[in-house]
């Protein structure tokens, strides 16, 4: 199917009854076709759906390995230590007492943790396939179960790779994963995705409402209407899916279009417009690395999202209010009245 074929943007009502074939709105939880996809409708958004595999040891671990990659694909550099440092972790952790060092040993300990219980749970699905009989109440199970748990408490001290926001919901679910079955535990992604789409639809939005009736960025809402519908989709697809060769590069030039444009300042601005077109450029940038380390992450950032949302507040009360900026000012005050062409900030 062609990638533009297909909108997953939040259903309105009358979207969702057509695809339903019903008078009802749909469920969280449903599943149906909707344009030739298999889809589950979670918080608004129909999402791609995808069978979970049978439950298994062997699935679980093939899911917590992959769970274990993505982490640390996503976290601080220097942290994934392996399990068996664990001890040496612990007591790095337990002697600094330097606050901001401790964080950073805590983000060390809770990486060993992490890869300790990884460990175990591979070597029990290795005695599995071996003929070995491993009930859920396993002593090894039940030491595994709480490495992870203890990783999960101390996950609220490490920091996303992109900035100072810690992503919890990278630690969780692995635990998730060992604690539920399979197919409770992908019920629950479908949940963190929907979120994860309402983030870049607030994103995308906002940036859109705040450079609303901007001289310099005129040609921006299409830019962000494209980074929003690429996201969502990248968002709700795994890597494994076919569809990824279409997504990503459609992916990848929405943002570069976004990163590579410019406002656009008349040939004599005033150091007023000057000010606006430099913290519109760098909000752009912001906006749209957010976006990308969303969509990466394939979870909400809420703490960043908020932290977006009040400077695109900011620069709109400074810049472009009535009264303020170059819209509000007069043009003794603002645009070169020779009729000079305009030029892109450098």
């Amino acid at each position: 199917m062609p990638l533009e074929s297909f909108d997953n943007r939040p259903a309105e009502r009358g979207q969702q009854d057509a695809e339903q074939g019903a008078s009802n709105a749909p469920s969280n939880g449903d599943i149906a076709q909707v344009e030739a996809r298999t889809c589950i409708y979670m918080d608004g958004y129909w999402i791609k759906y995808y069978e979970p595999p049978p439950e298994s040891l062997q699935a679980k671990k093939a899911l917590i390995e992959a769970l274990t990659r993505r982490l640390f694909n996503h976290v601080e550099h220097g942290i994934n230590i392996p399990g068996i440092r664990l001890a040496e972790a612990r007591a790095a952790y337990e002697r600094e007492t330097d606050p901001e060092r401790k964080r950073v040993n805590g983000a060390m300990l809770a990486g060993a943790l992490f890869n300790r219980a990884t460990t175990i749970f591979t070597k029990l699905v290795e005695l599995q396939a071996d003929g070995v009989e491993v009930e859920p109440d396993d002593a090894l199970m039940q030491e595994c179960g709480d490495y992870l748990l203890e990783a999960l408490e101390l996950g609220r001290l490490v920091r996303h790779r992109g900035g100072d926001e810690g992503i919890d919901e990278l630690w969780g679910e692995p635990f998730k994963a060992f604690s539920q079955p399979i197919a409770t535990f992908y019920q629950s992604r479908y949940v963190k995705i929907a979120q994860t789409m309402r983030d870049i639809d607030r994103i995308t939005t906002t940036l859109a409402a705040t450079f609303e009736g901007s001289t310099q960025l005129p040609e921006l809402k299409p830019l962000l209407q494209d980074l929003g519908d690429a996201a969502k989709r990248k968002t709700e697809i795994l890597r494994t899916d076919p569809i990824i060769f279409s997504v990503w590069p459609a992916f990848v030039v929405a943002s570069d279009k976004l990163r590579r444009m410019q406002p656009h300042l008349p040939a004599a601005p005033t150091l007023q417009q000057i000010h606006e077109a430099q913290e519109a450029n760098r909000i752009l940038k912001v906006g749209t690395a957010l976006v990308s380390h969303i969509v990466r992450a394939r979870v909400p950032m809420p703490k960043s999202t908020r932290e977006l949302i009040d400077q695109c507040d900011r620069f709109r009360r400074t810049f472009l209010e009535p009264g303020t900026g170059s819209q509000g000012r007069g043009s003794s005050d603002t645009a070169d009245t020779s009729g000079g062409s305009e030029t892109p900030l450098g």
